[in-house]
């Protein structure tokens, strides 16, 4: 999906959004307390078993499996999402969320809405699957991967007619994406370091300054976790 993600490489994608996301929702984000279950066994601590659905669509087509490297659902995105929703992310809890709202405000003077994270995605998801099975005859997860990357295209762009409370739908889902695939595993997401390997991320090594000089040559260790895990 060209416009979303960016070519001619996806590789270069990656490396120029990694750093901007590889830790961005670590102060705030929940924790995995213990082991997660095989994506497909997962059971969601937030989303409704119809919005997980749409999750795992979606963060599929983002970031897709076909490709050099693995994709969403290989990192267990959708994981990291649900338990940021479930969160204090997904309440906005840090955030100044106090009014007067005006979601119709231009949108670089920032967040007008008065719905949570959380609850942009349960406002939004029905909306626009509404909106696929109008346009489409399906929802979203029942839609062939070329038609769905059509309808995240038209919710891009702005062509579906969201209201504009979750007006922001799309770039909150784009970017949670790009969190979950680059967090550290302990958050839910990016399964052993596979996106960390991909683009050769060190991940919290505490002795890495040496080698920033180095961009011409690939780190030769292997990622490692907060946790102490090694790729």
């Amino acid at each position: 999906m060209s416009n979303l993600l960016g070519r001619p490489s996806r590789r270069g994608f990656l490396k120029g959004t990694a750093a901007g996301t590889a830790f961005a929702a670590i102060g705030t984000s929940v924790k995995a307390e213990q082991p997660l279950p095989p994506l497909e066994e997962y059971t969601p601590s937030y989303l409704t078993e119809a919005e997980y659905t749409f999750i795992m669509a979606a963060c599929g087509r983002l970031i897709p499996s076909e490709g050099n490297g693995p994709g969403a659902l290989e990192t267990r995105v959708p994981v990291f999402i649900d338990l940021q929703l479930a969160g204090d992310f997904g309440a906005g809890a840090d955030w100044y969320m106090e009014g007067p709202h005006d979601p119709s405000a231009n949108p670089l003077l920032g967040y007008q809405t008065p719905l949570t994270p959380a609850g942009i995605y349960r406002k939004a998801i029905p909306l626009f699957q509404d909106w696929c099975q109008k346009t489409h005859a399906h929802t979203f997860e029942n839609l062939d991967a070329q038609t769905q990357d059509a309808a995240l295209t038209s919710l891009q762009n702005g062509d579906v007619g969201l209201p504009d409370d979750v007006r922001d739908f799309f770039s909150l889902l784009l970017q949670n994406t790009k969190e979950g695939y680059f967090a550290d595993p302990m958050y839910g997401g990016n399964y052993g370091m596979q996106a960390w390997t991909f683009i050769g991320f060190p991940g919290a090594r505490a002795a890495y300054t040496e080698w920033v000089p180095h961009f011409d040559h690939a780190y030769p260790l292997s990622a490692v976790s907060i946790s102490g895990e090694r790729a």
